[in-house]
């Protein structure tokens, strides 16, 4: 029981609401129970072709990851439109097989509409991803015509499989999920302090110890997000019904947030003492008052430092508290919602977005075609594939790049232990089967981390099914590996030089977004927005923020020889301490709209210069080698209830941005 309950522990603290544990399981089991059922169908009743298997297993994964729409209603309408286009797909490549130009210019046809109606909204890219997949299958597998009603029984099995697993096996549940969330940030607020133990502990702060501390704070706000994520919109609004407890609880995540910011901020100015802070995490009052009492009440930084924990200590008690309060009904969504306008249909013109990316990546795949081909006229599909998926979920080239590298390293690495594996195995399907399953869990549990583990694990898979079928050889796989090259170079050649969306572009974009929401805020201060009108507008700003780090990440790459990453390090810290004072801006004005002082409005307008000035400049503090300003020696004093505070510091922060001057 003990052991049971640790593995729960290390699940929450790494795995917020046990998400990437369900959409594994989820995809696994799909995959296993549909892969099942079709077996015992082969072998009770009729023989099926392997492209029968192909496309269940490929509609299984897409079934998982695509699907995204909001009801169980509008799933079931996606996955039956699925299995129509998936079925249609692999029945015209098994038509234009003896066609083989045709059958190439369709395929890219396909990629491209696949591509270009992401724009429609989520179902029509699921769909889009469907068809993009199974006429791969059909192209790879060649199935017969005479195939088709096995193939439909595949999809369909597959996408009633899916079905049943999202539905009813292993369903979306908003209250257990946020009370898993809520229990995930809690773990998290235990594992920073433990952070603050080993640092306190040191006689000097190096800059190993700030780095590890706020990536601790990073992975608290990923879990703050994921509870946040599970109340309805609705019960987030500016104006909540009075005594809504989701709005409750939504108040005091954002505060318990601000507090671990509050706590890391004044500890590496200031270290508490150890024996507190592991008071806190065995949650003993008399040990936290006595400590508490002990320290050294000149010590202006310390005793904020000591307020601050103790603020922690009490938001936590605050949300465990308006937990309690909460039920199930408090989550449903309400029985009227807003319906939202049509978008509009979008242009078939270069400025549209959706079109450039659907040329880029349909020249990719065409580009990796031909060089494919060039190298195998049966294992070609795997440059195209690689192609068509450097380019998924990426915002500029420099991602594309990035993508293209994990991909080819994954591959790479999955290949080795493959082959090893795959000999060891030797085909044996009582070992091949469990460990595909396993691999197959692995490789989705750990999509969201890292894209190369992803791909890592989808190769050893691959290599067993080789082994399983008799075909393994080292240069097969090696084929695989070079076609997987092709995919990936065609894929960042294209991202730089067609259409290229510069990472420069991109990062200037974010921060303008950035600055957007920053003015928002401030402005709807000054007007005299409070409660949670304010708190949600610097919610925004964190969003933006978060989009902006994304942003600059292919700048921080070892490989990266626009800037240095040091630079770049240096400058998003700055746009994240603005954020921080941002919150604690909004959440002194929410409490005290009334008491601000005489130079609030023109505190506010100085600060708005200041931001036009920096959306104008955008990504230029990125790239320039000119150094920013120092760390700033202000902190932040918890027992001060001080609305221009944040205000202050915000201003500090945006000047930090300009060079110093000597």
């Amino acid at each position: 029981m003990e052991i049971r309950s640790r593995v729960r522990d290390w699940l929450l603290a790494n795995d917020p609401a046990f998400s990437r544990l369900r959409q594994a399981t989820r995809i696994t089991a799909t995959i296993v129970s549909s892969v099942c059922l079709l077996m015992a169908f082969h072998y009770l009743v009729a023989p099926l072709p392997p492209a029968a298997y192909g496309l269940a297993v490929s509609l299984s994964i897409e079934g998982g990851l695509a699907v995204r729409d909001r009801t169980h209603g509008e799933q079931l309408v996606t996955r039956i439109i699925a299995v129509i286009v998936g079925v249609s797909m692999v029945a015209l490549a098994s038509v234009l097989e003896s066609h083989r130009y045709v059958s190439d210019v369709v395929f890219l046809s396909i990629i491209f509409l696949a591509v270009y109606c992401r724009s429609f909204g989520p179902r029509w890219f699921a769909v889009g991803m469907f068809a993009f997949m199974s006429y791969f299958i059909g192209a790879y597998l060649r199935p017969t015509i005479d195939q088709l009603p096995a193939l439909v029984f595949g999809a369909a099995v597959s996408a009633m499989v899916a079905h049943l697993v999202r539905t009813v096996l292993l369903p979306d549940h908003r209250y257990r999920d946020l009370m898993r969330a809520a229990a995930s940030v809690q773990q998290r607020v235990d594992q920073m302090l433990e952070e603050l133990v080993d640092v306190a502990r040191k006689p000097t702060l190096i800059e190993t110890d700030r780095t590890r501390l706020h990536r601790r704070e990073e992975r608290l706000k990923e879990a703050v997000l994921m509870a946040e994520s599970f109340i309805p919109t609705e019960n987030r609004r500016p104006e909540p019904e009075p005594g809504l407890a989701s709005s409750d609880v939504v108040i005091n995540l954002f505060d318990l947030h601000l507090a671990a910011e509050s706590v890391i901020v004044l500890s590496l100015q200031a270290m508490p003492p150890v024996a507190l802070v592991e008071a806190m995490l065995t949650r003993n009052s008399a040990e936290i008052e006595a400590e508490t009492a002990r320290i050294d009440r000149t010590n202006e930084r310390l005793v904020e430092t000591v307020k601050a924990l103790s603020w922690l200590r009490n938001v936590r008690q605050r949300l465990a508290h308006s937990l309690e309060k909460l039920d199930a009904h408090d989550l449903e969504d309400p029985v009227e919602r807003a319906v939202a306008p049509a978008s509009t249909r979008p242009k078939l013109t270069v400025s549209n977005p959706a079109l450039k990316t659907a040329i880029q990546i349909t020249l990719a795949a065409g580009i990796a075609m031909v060089f494919g081909l060039m190298l195998s006229r049966d294992r070609w599909f795997w440059a195209v594939l690689a192609a068509f998926l450097v380019f998924t979920n990426t915002r500029s080239r420099g991602d594309t790049a990035v993508k293209a590298l994990q991909r080819s390293a994954g591959t790479l690495f999955g290949i080795v232990v493959g082959i090893v594996a795959g000999t060891l195995v030797a085909g044996n399907i009582y070992l091949v089967l469990p460990l595909s399953a396993l691999c197959i869990f692995l490789a989705f549990y750990f999509l969201a981390v890292s894209y190369a583990s992803m791909t890592f694990f989808v190769s050893i898979v691959l290599s067993l099914l080789y082994s399983l079928m008799g075909v393994l050889t080292p240069q097969l796989l090696q084929l695989r590996l070079e076609e997987t090259l092709i995919g990936s170079i065609a894929g960042t050649v294209v991202a730089f030089v067609v259409f290229p969306t510069r990472t420069r572009t991109s990062l200037d974009l974010a921060i303008k977004a950035w600055c957007g929401e920053l003015t928002g805020l401030l402005q709807a201060a000054k007007e005299g927005a409070s409660g949670m009108a304010l708190i949600a507008r610097s919610q925004s700003v964190d969003r933006a923020y978060r989009e902006l780090a994304a942003a600059a990440k292919p700048l921080g790459v070892s490989w990266q020889l626009v800037t240095r990453p040091g630079h770049v390090r240096q400058t998003l810290a700055i746009f994240m301490g603005c954020t921080y004072w941002a919150r604690v801006f909004a959440r002194r004005v929410a409490d005290e709209a009334d008491a601000v002082g005489s130079t609030f409005h023109t505190d506010i307008d100085e600060n708005l210069t200041l931001i036009r000035s920096i959306a104008e400049k955008g990504a230029g503090y990125f790239y320039d080698g000119g150094r920013v300003a120092g760390p700033v020696s202000r902190h932040l004093p918890i027992s001060k209830d001080d609305a221009e505070l944040g205000l202050e510091m915000i201003g500090i922060s945006l000047s930090r941005l300009h060079p110093a001057t000597p």
